[in-house]
């Protein structure tokens, strides 16, 4: 399976994935994934920044809210159309554009920082994505991104819960095997049961690589280690949302900053 491939699905996704996200049921990413990734992010008030892979324009229109003047690319027409009609609706100056992270249509030094949420895992041609970011980044410039923790969410995962429906542990496995490809098929769990059975699941190809092999492609790509965090939900926000509980147990994501050297 190649960029292109994977993209296919994800245009295939991206109808139901809108709708979900933005009527409110991924939780885990609107109370915990992304509010960390801001957290960590530097300021990026008068910057110019590229958004890789922005799916629907969600966190991209929050980087713009920030001061950032934003282009966004994704390559899946369907989510770029979505993103684009929301801009017309209430617009921040983001540039949507259909392209893919392994050939970004842009000159080298372009930008100032680079984001990518939850979306480098989603590409098989990691080291391509990793070298554009790099080209496209001036001096000094930073990516930021975020994945599926490897060490947590490989290809098996399992909840293992208490008497009172409490997840106290996960167990995991196949680490190192070579799952890339593999397709998963689900849809957000906070979405009542109703809207669940009249939408279709998404389907998802994995491409899971161990934490070595990330930061050893981060690092041929040419970047520093800058920050690295893992983000637990507090005690207040998962009386809040009670499914998060799960992510105090283990970390669901993995955020890593990396900076182009001067």
């Amino acid at each position: 399976m190649n960029h292109v491939t994977a993209g296919e699905y994800w245009n295939g996704n991206a109808e139901a994935w809108s709708k979900l996200a933005r009527a409110g049921y991924d939780v885990y990413r609107d109370h915990l994934n992304t509010p960390a990734f801001l957290t960590m992010l530097p300021p990026v008030a008068g910057l110019h920044g590229i958004d890789l892979g922005c799916g629907e324009g969600y966190n991209t229109r929050l980087l713009a809210q920030r001061g950032a003047a934003m282009t966004a690319i994704d390559i899946a027409p369907i989510f770029i159309r979505l993103a684009q009609t929301e801009e017309t609706r209430a617009a921040l100056g983001i540039t949507y554009r259909e392209a893919s992270a392994v050939a970004l249509p842009f000159a080298d030094g372009a930008f100032a920082f680079a984001t990518a949420f939850m979306s480098l895992h989603d590409i098989p041609e990691t080291e391509q994505a990793l070298a554009e970011a790099f080209r496209v980044l001036e001096p000094r410039g930073f990516l930021q991104f975020s994945i599926l923790h490897p060490c947590f969410n490989p290809p098996h995962r399992r909840n293992c819960r208490d008497e009172d429906d409490n997840v106290h542990a996960v167990e995991v496995g196949d680490y190192f095997v070579d799952a890339r490809g593999h397709v998963d098929e689900w849809i957000f769990g906070a979405a009542p049961a109703a809207m669940r059975a009249r939408l279709p699941k998404f389907k998802v190809p994995r491409f899971h690589r161990p934490i070595s092999e990330w930061l050893n492609l981060l690092i041929a790509a040419g970047f520093v280690l800058e920050q690295v965090g893992e983000p637990c939900p507090s005690a207040e926000t998962v009386r809040a949302h009670p499914m998060l509980q799960d992510a105090r147990v283990a970390a669901y994501f993995l955020h890593i900053r990396v900076r182009k050297p001067a």
